[in-house]
């Protein structure tokens, strides 16, 4: 299986990650979205979209979007919980992230981090959705220990790929223990160092 993304991606990041802790064997193709490799007709064959992450199967089958990418890797795992509900808990975190998270806080990250941008030049709405998102998982998290339950499953390596490093979009965490709790958790089961 090849696999395409850019390491400053967080949803790169989750394939790699889920390939990584599940061991499964793949070959890194680096992309870089800054000097618009997404953009190559070689590239579009692999994703329309034009968008990383994708992956290339042994059989030449492609499939993209990261959440779907980590949800057809992890099947069978105990990434996927086996009961019913709790496998629809996760995946109600996992579009919840790529709607109501990813564009707030990612999108601050790559404004601030890669444009160069002052915080002062972030859109207010956005920042405000952001902390907003943050406020939801702070909410979840203090009642249960990761975000669909008592164990770690994909919604928290999903959402794990920007929150650890929302400092670098402006979004600080010193009011959510519960949050940074669950950041080192996951880092942990997972074998990451720490986000600096």
């Amino acid at each position: 299986m090849k696999v395409y993304g850019d390491t400053n991606s967080g949803n790169c990041l989750k394939v790699k990650w889920v390939c990584d802790h599940l061991a499964l064997p793949y070959t890194w193709i680096a992309v870089d979205t800054l000097k618009g490799e997404t953009r190559t007709a070689e590239f579009l064959k692999l994703n329309g979209a034009g968008q990383v992450p994708a992956i290339e199967l042994d059989d030449g089958r492609t499939l993209a979007q990261s959440n779907a990418i980590i949800r057809y890797l992890a099947r069978g795992s105990r990434l996927i919980p086996q009961d019913a509900f709790a496998a629809g808990k996760m995946d109600e975190w996992l579009f919840w992230e790529q709607y109501s998270h990813e564009p707030y806080i990612a999108v601050g990250r790559f404004q601030m981090f890669y444009l160069k941008k002052p915080v002062s030049d972030l859109d207010p709405d956005k920042v405000k959705r952001g902390y907003a998102a943050l406020a939801r998982m702070e909410h979840q998290l203090a009642i249960t220990p990761f975000l669909a339950g008592d164990a770690v499953t994909l919604a928290d390596i999903s959402l794990l790929a920007y929150t650890r490093v929302a400092h670098e979009g402006g979004f600080h965490l010193d009011g959510y223990a519960a949050v940074r709790r669950w950041i080192g958790a996951t880092e942990k089961f997972l074998g990451l160092s720490p986000a600096r």
